[in-house]
């Protein structure tokens, strides 16, 4: 019972990443969901496409109100990863627990030195405040204004080719881990369709939406765990998702990033240690 309270806490760190940061939170659902609340793998896979992929419905709508969501290449990523999830099912139906769990923790290692190397390759928020010096009235006036930048999409059959790649090993991730993929989806919305970095964050949570939905609909026959965990551990994350989406503006996000990529290596660790040992 005590795990069980500590997993449902725990999903607030869940939410969080996936709001602020648009991705890395769903490779924390599953060890959490496995080593504190005590799921099987499977299981704990499939718990964890329906709460990220709600939640991120929900980060959704609260980045769509700050302008950061571009449905059209949200939309476009996601329905072309559908066959990737499709060969992720197949692959997670044929693996042991322990060796699910083994790949689960490379896959964490992945994405914890994926986010800490981003840092230093960040792309700028897709509002900036820029000094203008105007004249009124004759006289110089310092006015700040502030200017958007557009997402410039390449439409070059090369570009769109790398992204049908992309998309589909995201998908492919989803199917087999349970992930919604936005550590892959943000760099991969940022440098191939030239993406700001806040509106990458946005449309993400609308691919991980359609990837969590593809992936539970091919997994409609194994709803079967226990929905007195699952049911809080939903409400916590789509609660930490709203708040990481409200707090976005204001945070350090190189210094978050780094903080959350290091507790991916440690989870890593553990889960790789306690499948290993156990």
């Amino acid at each position: 019972m005590i795990g069980e309270i500590i997993a449902v806490a725990l999903g607030l760190l869940v939410g969080l990443s996936l709001g602020a940061l648009g991705g890395g939170g769903s490779t924390l659902a599953v060890p959490i969901l496995v080593f504190v609340a005590g799921l099987q793998a499977q299981d704990a896979t499939t718990a964890s496409l329906l709460v990220v992929g709600v939640a991120s419905a929900f980060g959704v709508v609260s980045h769509f109100g700050n302008g950061n969501v571009h449905f059209g290449a949200g939309i476009a990523f996601g329905t072309a990863g559908i066959f990737g999830s499709r060969i992720g099912l197949l692959v997670n139906r044929s693996l042991d627990e322990n060796a699910l769990l083994l790949a689960f923790s490379a896959l964490i290692v992945f994405v914890a030195v994926r986010m800490y190397r981003s840092i230093d390759n960040s792309e700028p928020a897709n509002e900036q405040l820029v000094d203008d010096l105007q004249l009124v009235n004759g006289t110089g006036v310092a006015t700040k204004q502030r200017s958007s930048t557009a997402p410039h999409l390449d439409l070059s059959a090369p570009a769109l080719a790398q992204l049908a790649g992309a998309a589909t090993a995201v998908g492919l991730l989803t199917g087999l881990f349970g992930v919604g993929g936005g550590f892959a989806v943000v760099p991969a919305l940022a440098l191939l369709l030239k993406f700001p970095a806040k509106q990458a964050i946005g449309t993400s949570l609308v691919v991980i939406v359609i990837n969590a939905a593809t992936a539970l609909a091919m997994r409609s026959g194994d709803l079967g765990f226990d929905w007195t965990v699952i049911g809080p551990f939903l409400v916590t994350v789509t609660v930490g998702v709203v708040v990481g989406t409200s707090i976005s503006k204001g945070i350090d996000a190189a210094r978050l990033t780094r903080a959350f990529a290091i507790m991916l290596g440690i989870v890593a660790v553990y889960t790789a240690a306690s499948t290993i040992f156990a």
